[in-house]
């Protein structure tokens, strides 16, 4: 039962009020035809749209079923349009977009029924009214007569209490619009229909009851009812809300987009350009990125973060060659307005004289690394340890000579040959520096039991052969143009010593080498054999003596070791590898590579030998020597012990022996001698004086210019410039004395020299000498640590240097950051552990010049998301005042504004899709000629854009969110017009 009690409708017009309906009164039976009749604007559609819940009233009150309406919010309304109001239009307010049956079931959408329920409940209605082979049609093919009767089975659909007909007729010819009034007559019989109209014919003929309406008010009532008259029908509550699903709000967004197929894809592909954008940089970005990447595991690969357990801190010496100076180290300040020097040649050569010597317990790190707590593990990607082996491979040279296969030790006999000396602990203490010289060198291993890591495998090609697929096999490694150095030829036995010898020489004088450029077929190169000989086979045991003989002391003790079969290991080339275009850098720095099991084996070979085991077996006695080791605790010998034994020495010798001692201790200057000289010489030596002095000396000598060893000298304080030249003087005394005593004795015979020691008694300094220099010593001058290092003994627990593979800077950072860590742990200070880290020294800008490149790229990303949200909120309004009908349409059938915002979300988002899909396509499509043009202007073939499948979904994912977020203004404004006005727009 409907009753509205003097209902009062004002709409403002500027400022005046216009009255709409004035104080109306009427009561509804549940069941009646009602027409109501009455001039344009005398408020008959009003009255029906505020009856039907479209429109509000100003004042009074609409009473359903015995409830007042006064306290009815948003959701109480669109429950009562969905289940107890059906709406019949003059224009039909059918959505275009929407089939027949699309149309009429969308109430029962909006109402939860399921799929199977309101298609069979749409498809009894529509041949209720007529309408039951025209299910699949479109409004748009159908006439007026047919659209009106689709208008009629949308609000029978959900069986409504009331059907309000706004001018059911006005756009039907006669014919049709009696048929329409018979389908109203029949609704009639058990609802309650309240029919707006201008034909009083129709209202005569049809209706039960005309109600007449002029300016706002009941002008008559044929057949007026009272509420009071019959019981009042309890008000159902329990009527579901309505809720449109969220894919019925995508199903009629998309069905409306693609009945505007250009537009929508314009409107996509106008979206998508912010995605191109974004998608152009993402791709770029990640590229670079992975170059990037690439280049940091090349560069890491090349450059571990190496600890040794003892080694040179290069450090001052790499920041001295780069000058590395700020003004507080400098202990200088001044203003920028002239140029100053800056000191560096003095830092350099006093970082040479006073470099430490580090020195790391890695038997106790190793045990932390493999500890499994030390977090290492997350940040490394490969852990390789190094061991002290005695590595001498041997080869035959052109010649026929036997050498050994190694740069280092031919550039210690060169540098001995000229300057003089053993330079060999100082190519063993500057290891790290001189290991681009090294030519042998072991490749990281593989997982399992996998010879060869992927990632070395990955910067390498095989250009001949393969890799080495057991112990005894290596590989030579070539440059970029096949090419390997004559080091390296020397070291592979196609080069002799003397030819090496050549080229040195020639470079000391300046003068120009000119070589002839050789070639070797790769079958030739991989015929090469090697042999590794274990430094326990050096010694052989002597049943004579009782002590062990160095074979290696003679060339027939070299030839038995090289050519036997049972020692060593021979070696052999598998393959020639070159290092691929996409690798920026390689790991391997030698020339030749072996693998971890050669190493194994060795160390098994060389441990398990009879003197390594005899050695650790006695660590008192010289397993070598068979003397004991010196303690420290031996008692020093006295005056009169030396010189016995010092008689009795050369009473052991013949005539050459003595005439040779003699020779010898003759020719040395007494050291009271040489101290009184020198101190003659250097009085009244001022320092100007020696500044000239090694002024002209050195720069004639070494070639340099004369300022750089003044600035040099300058920088020494005197008493260390003093001292050095003391030190210079008396060198050159002693070289005076010895050579006027080889000339006074080079007349004399062996004999005459003989009788002479025999004739002159010796000084104390001459007894003192003999004995420590001549006579075979009692005591063993190594000690047992060094017979193991020296005979290749290797405790695996104790490397003697452990690489750290990173993949990237961040990674470093992070195992530099745990080893400080672990630094800060240890108790004491000699198990901290030291090391040079080059990347960092070389490299440090790298990660600033990363992030200043990340941030320029985010900027770019943030412009093109303003501006296509900007666009998308543009593009969503205007769907929003093209859909205005639909808007009205939605809420006359129940229909919430959050539904409606729904809709308007759902477009939003298809819209993203689409834009984010179409981005991508394009995106890939323009990856291809922008990775052309990369690669031929930088000429790096690894450098390309990549678009990352999970960035592609990311894109769409993050398009159709900004979409969404742009959409929700105007999906709000059309959540929140105003159904009436709504349904009026055209």
């Amino acid at each position: 039962m409907l009753t509205l009690k003097n209902i009062t409708k004002d709409y403002l017009a500027g400022d005046m009020s216009v009255h709409a309906l004035r104080g109306v009164s009427i009561s509804f039976r549940e069941s009646e035809f009602v027409s109501v009749l009455g001039p344009s604007g005398c408020g008959k559609t009003t009255l029906l749209n505020i009856i039907g819940g479209l429109d509000k009233y100003t004042e009074g009150d609409l009473i359903i079923n015995g409830r007042s309406t006064k306290e009815y919010g948003d959701k109480d309304w669109d429950t009562y349009r969905n289940h107890s109001i059906g709406f019949v239009f003059q224009t039909y307010n059918l959505i275009p977009h929407q089939s027949v049956l699309a149309n009429v079931e969308l109430a029962l959408t909006i109402s939860g029924v399921s799929r199977t329920e309101r298609r069979e409940r749409a498809v009894k209605v529509l041949e209720k009214v007529g309408l039951g082979d025209q299910l699949n049609k479109k409004p748009n093919q159908m006439s007026g007569g047919q659209m009106q009767r689709v208008a009629i089975a949308r609000a029978l659909i959900n069986d409504p209490d009331i059907l309000l007909a706004d001018e059911p007729t006005g756009a039907l010819d006669s014919e049709t619009s009696v048929q329409i009034m018979e389908l109203l007559k029949e609704i009639a019989q058990d609802k309650l229909v309240i029919m707006v109209t201008h034909n009083p014919d129709l209202a005569e003929r049809y209706s039960t009851r005309i109600v007449r309406l002029l300016d706002g008010e009941i002008k008559g009532d044929t057949d007026p009812f009272d509420p009071d008259s019959v019981p009042v029908r309890a008000a159902e509550t329990d009527k579901k809300r309505p809720s449109m699903s969220f894919l019925t709000a995508l199903s009629l967004s998309l069905n409306n987009l693609m009945t505007k197929k250009a537009r929508t894809i314009l409107t996509a592909f106008a979206g998508s350009i912010g995605i191109i954008g974004i998608a152009l940089i993402l791709s770029l970005s990640n590229g670079i990125q992975t170059y990037i990447d690439r280049v940091q595991e090349d560069t890491l690969s090349s450059y571990p973060l190496t600890i040794e357990a003892e080694a040179a801190d290069l450090g001052s010496m790499v920041e001295a060659l780069s000058g590395a100076h700020d003004e507080a180290s400098s202990g200088s300040q001044h203003e920028l307005d002239a140029v100053y020097s800056n000191v560096v040649m003095y830092d350099l050569m006093d970082s040479l004289n006073t470099m430490d010597v580090n020195t790391n317990n890695l038997k106790a790190f190793k045990e932390f690394i493999e500890s499994g707590t030390s977090g290492l593990e997350d940040y490394v990607s490969a852990i390789q340890y190094g061991y002290d082996l005695g590595f001498d491979v041997y080869t035959k040279d052109a010649d026929g000579n036997i050498v050994k296969s190694d740069v280092v030790t031919l550039l210690n006999e060169m540098m001995g040959s000229v300057y003089g000396g053993d330079y060999s602990s100082y190519f063993s203490t500057m290891g790290d520096f001189y290991s681009s010289f090294e030519v042998w060198q072991e490749m990281l291993p593989g997982d399992g039991d996998s010879l060869i890591d992927e990632t070395l495998e990955g910067q390498y090609d095989v250009i001949y052969g393969s890799w080495p697929q057991s112990y005894d096999e290596v590989v030579l490694i070539v440059d970029k143009n096949n090419e390997v150095s004559d080091l390296v030829l020397y070291s592979l036995g196609l080069r002799t010593e003397e030819q090496m010898a050549d080229g040195f020489e020639a470079s000391m004088s300046g003068e120009t080498l000119n070589a002839e450029v050789e070639s070797w077929s790769y079958e030739e190169l991989c015929g090469l054999s090697f042999k590794l000989i274990s430094r326990p086979e050096y010694y052989v045991w002597d049943e004579a003596t009782g002590k062990y003989t160095d074979l290696t002391s003679s060339s027939a003790g070299m030839e038995y070791l090289y050519d036997s079969k049972d020692t060593g290991i021979t070696l052999k080339i598998s393959g020639i590898v070159r290092q691929n275009e996409d690798a920026v850098s390689g790991m391997m720095t030698g020339a030749i590579g072996y693998t971890s099991a050669l190493t194994d084996n060795i160390i098994e070979l060389s441990n398990d030998s009879d003197i390594v085991q005899a050695q650790l077996a006695d660590p008192e006695t010289d397993a070598i020597l068979g003397l004991p080791f010196a303690t420290g605790d031996e008692p020093e010998p006295t005056v009169d012990e030396i010189k016995s034994d010092v008689d009795a020495y050369i009473e052991g010798l013949d005539v050459s022996g003595r005439a040779a001692l003699y020779s010898d201790i003759t020719e040395r200057a007494p050291e009271d001698y040489v101290t009184l000289t020198v101190e003659q010489a250097m009085e009244g030596m001022t320092r100007e004086y020696i500044e000239e002095m090694m002024l002209e000396g050195y720069a004639v000598e070494m070639g340099v210019d004369p300022e750089t060893i003044r600035d040099y000298i300058a920088d020494m304080d005197d008493e260390t410039l003093m001292s050095y030249v003391r030190d210079m003087t008396a060198e050159a005394v002693r070289e005076q004395y010895a050579e006027a005593a080889k000339a006074q004795l080079a007349s004399m015979s062996a004999d005459q020299l003989a009788m002479a020691l025999s004739m002159t008694p010796l000084t104390d300094e001459q007894y003192e000498y003999v004995y420590e220099e001549k006579l075979p010593p009692k005591y063993s001058e190594s000690t047992y640590e060094e017979n193991l290092e020296l005979l290749g003994y290797v405790d695996k627990d104790s490397p003697s240097s452990i690489n750290l593979y990173a993949a990237s800077f961040a990674d470093k950072d992070e195992i530099a950051r745990i080893i400080s860590e672990y630094n800060a742990s240890v108790e004491n200070e000699d198990d901290e552990i030291s090391y040079t880290d080059y990347v960092a020294i070389l490299m440090s800008s790298v990660s600033t010049i990363i992030n200043a490149i990340s941030y320029v790229l985010i900027a770019f990303v943030a412009i093109s998301l303003v501006v296509s949200s900007i666009m998308i909120g543009i593009i969503t309004y205007i769907s929003v005042l093209e859909r205005t009908k639909e808007i009205g349409i939605l809420r006359s059938i129940g229909a919430s504004k959050r539904d409606v915002s729904n809709v308007f979300n759902a477009e939003t988002l298809i819209e993203g899709f689409a834009a984010g899909v179409i981005g991508i396509g394009i995106t890939l499509l323009l990856i291809i000629p922008i990775n052309a043009i990369v690669q031929n202007l930088t000429g790096i073939e690894s450098l390309r854009a990549i678009l990352p499948a999970s960035g592609g979904i990311a894109l769409v994912l993050i398009s159709m969110i900004l979409t969404f977020i742009a959409g929700l203004i105007p999906s709000g404004f059309a959540a929140r017009r105003d159904p009436v006005e709504a349904l009026r727009t055209e």
